[in-house]
């Protein structure tokens, strides 16, 4: 649910694309919004103002932004849970998943901040037992690795602490209500058996790529683009940002259905177009 974490999508995408089969990419959920945060006193003015923050962040990185944002998300939990539990049947389920979650702020404007709302984000994605879903997310097990997340969370590395940069998200950690820190989102922590680099906040693909190379030398090497068909196909949606980074040829491949936002379009695979809850319903309908 962060907007930041959201613009570095592309970054992060290419990044798995490139050192697919020889790293182990793990996510940890921080629960941006927490059940112990106090509720705003004035809904509507804080939904006012963070759409605004959104916009400005959404500027910087390009990525969609929602037409309107109902509401501040109540809760991160779960769609964490949602999301951790997705991770149970599949890499390639567990992707699709995420990105529907996080579609539902960003481009949707409605944040499935409930376990219902959770759920029905993730309708129609393919090879998603939904019955098992439900199942695993309302589990002990995801409790708990959700719990363990946002604690790992909150020890961040000592680098992280005091970040120079010329970023205009920095990601230097925030401190806690209770006088602790935690790592600001996104922050990539990258180990090797020589060592770890921290990398926080909104950086471009090749900062990461060079902290890569940095600890295993040759690693990092160019995968050659997909081509748009090829690239729309594997990920089911593709925001501007993305389609620039992922894909060479041209643009729009055959099919692909474009999807309105506040700030550009997203772009879906035709067969997830035809169950993606933002998906216009009818050919030709407007955006």
């Amino acid at each position: 649910m962060c907007p930041w974490a959201w613009g570095s999508e592309p970054a992060f995408r290419r990044l798995r694309t490139t050192l697919a089969g020889r790293v182990r990419w793990r996510r940890a959920y921080a629960v941006l919004f927490d059940d112990e945060d106090d509720p705003a006193p004035d809904p509507a003015a804080e939904t006012a103002y963070y759409a605004g923050y959104v916009e400005r962040i959404s500027a910087h990185t390009r990525a969609p932004r929602a037409a309107r944002l109902s509401r501040v998300a109540a809760s991160s939990w779960p769609s964490s849970l949602v999301a951790v539990a997705a991770e149970l049947q599949g890499g390639a389920v567990a992707e699709r998943v995420l990105r529907r979650l996080r579609e539902t702020v960003f481009v949707l404007g409605e944040p499935a901040d409930t376990l219902e709302a959770a759920l029905a984000a993730t309708l129609g994605v393919p090879g998603l037992d939904q019955v098992r879903l439900r199942s695993d997310a309302d589990s002990p097990r995801a409790l708990e690795r959700v719990r363990a997340d946002r604690a790992e969370a909150r020890r961040p590395v000592p680098e992280v602490l005091d970040v120079q940069s010329g970023s205009p998200h920095p990601g230097t950690a925030k401190e806690t209500s209770g006088g602790g820190y935690r790592y600001a989102l996104p922050t990539l922590l990258l180990r090797a058996p020589s060592g770890y680099r921290a990398v926080p906040g909104w950086r471009p693909y090749a900062t990461y790529a060079a902290a890569v190379e940095e600890l295993c030398p040759g690693l990092p090497d160019s995968a050659a683009p997909l081509s748009p068909a090829v690239a729309l196909e594997r990920h089911g949606s593709l925001t501007g940002p993305e389609r620039h980074l992922l894909a060479e040829g041209a643009w729009p491949p055959p099919g692909a259905v474009p999807v309105g936002t506040g700030n550009g379009l997203l772009w879906l695979h035709p067969d997830e177009a035809s169950v993606h809850p933002g998906a216009p319903r009818h050919p030709g309908a407007a955006l």
